[in-house]
């Protein structure tokens, strides 16, 4: 019975392996460059650096395959990128769709495969990085967190802000599709167990309450602390030593008002364990003082952090101890615990912990000149600092999946276009 089973499942692997090849002229397995055919064309699919599959072939496959069958019919890369446009976009925003306009024919059609294959998808939630691509229309509206988990559009314009509104997960709006999902796959490729755990990290933290979701960020960090893309890191990095300072963080008391200044401009304020110690030890007091009505969170210096303290990496004993000391010691927490209260203003570089520790709070202002980025993935690792709690609820699973696996800088005007921060000031 059971070796039956296994055959069946053997033989659906390689019709559905067959039914791809074949309806769209894909060798198996599927090589870096393809070309890719659909009932919406993806434009230029053959500069693309995956094939972009029909979003019922795609769910099909994962149905069908193993997790190990399904990264081998990607060529090696655990990426999958689908077709999700629906139907051509509105020319300007006073085409934008109504509240009263339904779709008919081939376009409910087209909607009723691509919601049921989504959910399907969603299901399965396979261990894979997800890429939704939608070239000149409309993307579907209330996806499920994971599928997909980036949403890629292009020549979509306002259409794209309207379909974040009415429920489509944030969607990243790029000038060129190809490039962007050649700068995904190149990180995907590079550090493939990082990016995995990311993606899995980002479709459970996003259902959890933010204090559980610092636990599952925690455990998914340790985990890779032991893994190799980590290891590799670490070795190319070199010794490096350890810079103390007198003062990591500037605590100031004026009546009710309570200021931390970050305060290690000499190495850009990177966030060292005396760093949030300090932090963690004041949260913990304000908290516990009826009189603290307001947190002011600050940095000194030209930047406001360029995230963990490179010479403090791989440090921990072992990883078991990585996650006790990281669930018990961390400000994230501590920020979680002291709603309504913070403000953060930021500037320059916010890389990592200057990035992930702000999004926390309530009120986040942002000098001309900040710049946000998450090198993590990287590095071999996930986002430390409560990024994927406090980012995500900010801007969406799928954008901050977006800035972790590329790593790349996102301005001011974007973050405040995205709701990562508030205001911009100066």
């Amino acid at each position: 019975m059971v070796m039956s089973a296994w055959t069946g499942a053997r033989s659906k692997v390689v019709s559905v392996r067959s039914s791809v090849a074949t309806r769209y002229r894909l060798p198996v397995p599927i090589p870096p460059v393809a070309q890719a055919a659909s009932a919406t064309p993806v434009p230029s699919v053959d500069r693309f650096p995956v094939g972009v599959l029909p979003i019922d072939v795609a769910a099909d496959l994962v149905d069908a395959a193993s997790p190990a069958d399904l990264v081998d019919v990607l060529g090696g890369v655990p990426l999958l990128a689908v077709d999700l446009t629906m139907a051509p976009a509105p020319v300007t925003a006073t085409d934008l769709p109504t509240a009263t306009d339904l779709p008919t024919g081939s376009a409910m059609a087209r909607a009723g495969v691509v919601t049921a294959a989504l959910d399907r998808l969603a299901q399965a939630r396979p261990p894979i990085v997800i890429v939704g691509v939608v070239a000149g229309g409309c993307p579907p509206t209330g996806l499920a967190v994971g599928a997909p988990d980036i949403l890629l559009t292009a020549g979509t314009g306002e259409i794209a802000k309207a379909g974040a509104r009415a429920g489509t997960p944030g969607a990243v709006d790029v000038d060129d599709l190809a490039d962007a999902l050649a700068r995904l796959v190149r990180q995907v490729r590079a550090h493939p167990l990082a990016a995995v755990a990311l993606v899995g990290l980002l479709r459970l933290t996003a259902t959890l309450a933010p204090l559980d979701g610092l636990v599952a960020e925690s455990l998914a960090y340790s985990t890779l602390l032991a893994g190799p893309e980590f290891t590799a890191w670490l070795a190319g990095r070199g010794p490096m030593r350890h810079r103390d300072s007198a003062e990591p963080v500037r605590v100031r008391r004026a009546g009710g008002q309570l200021r931390l200044t970050l305060n290690r401009p000499e190495v850009r304020n990177a966030y060292d364990t005396a760093t949030r110690d300090t932090l963690v030890a004041a949260l913990r007091a304000a908290r516990s003082d009826g009189d603290i009505t307001g947190v002011l969170l600050d940095a000194a210096g030209p930047a406001f952090s360029s995230g963990g303290d490179l010479s403090q990496f791989g440090t921990a004993p072992d990883p078991a101890t990585a996650h006790v000391i990281r669930v018990a010691a961390g400000a994230a927490a501590e920020l979680v615990r002291f709603p309504g209260r913070v403000t953060a203003h930021v500037h320059g570089a916010c890389v990592g912990a200057g990035v992930e520790l702000p999004a926390f709070a309530d009120h986040v202002v942002a000098a001309r000149d900040a710049v946000f980025r998450l090198p993590e993935v990287g590095m071999g690792l996930v986002p430390g600092a409560g990024g994927t709690v406090s980012i995500t609820r900010r801007i969406g699973p799928a954008r901050t999946a977006w800035l972790a696996l590329t790593g790349e800088p996102c301005d001011v005007v974007t973050a405040v276009r995205w709701g990562l921060v508030d205001d911009c000031a100066g």
